[in-house]
């Protein structure tokens, strides 16, 4: 169910695991753009902003300039372009690679325009969170995404947001089929 524009399986696995996870009401959520050798669709990404946009999280996103999600995912979300100051008291952090989506750069449409390794999420970067949590959609390029300690911590909750891939497909299975009833 992934699309160029849109993952909407992952977002709702994404979700379920920020509702199992959370240990506030309405915790910050963090959607980081990081380093990658390839350019990357924007599906993840748009889809996850576009889930956290509906849901009652303190949402904030998080590029080099020239990343720009396509404003109808990006909707009503804080943008900041200081990775570190976005992080800032944040209890869940998503880290994704997308290359340029050429909303406001046609011309530079899937191009790779940064390859700046200190959007790594690494220790130092979490240290500056509120002991948040670290996702990602997996695979993952470990020590360029994100460093092995991060990845490895007990605050990662990479395995159990795979899982609930399982989990997101199936209710949408499930409801559809009901549906035909």
């Amino acid at each position: 169910m992934e699309a160029a524009t849109g993952h909407p399986l992952q977002a709702f696995a994404d979700l379920i695991t920020i509702e199992e996870y959370k240990k506030k009401e309405r915790p910050k959520v963090v959607l980081t753009w990081a380093p990658h050798p390839r350019a990357l669709p924007q599906a993840v990404p748009n889809s996850f902003a576009d889930w956290m946009n509906e849901a009652d999280v303190d949402f904030v996103i998080t590029h080099p300039e020239g990343y720009e999600l396509d404003p109808k995912f990006v909707r009503g979300a804080k943008v900041e372009y200081n990775q570190l100051k976005a992080f800032e008291g944040a209890d869940f952090i998503y880290a994704k690679n997308w290359a340029c989506p050429g909303v406001t750069c046609p011309a530079d449409y899937g191009k790779i325009l940064s390859k700046d390794m200190s959007w790594t999420v690494d220790a130092a970067h979490m240290a500056v969170t509120n002991d948040a949590f670290f996702m990602h959609c997996l695979p993952v390029r470990r020590n360029m995404i994100v460093t092995d300690e991060v990845i490895e911590a007990p605050t990662s909750l990479v395995i159990p947001e795979a899982a609930n891939r399982e989990i997101s497909a199936t209710v949408v299975l499930k409801r559809m089929l009901e549906g035909l009833e």
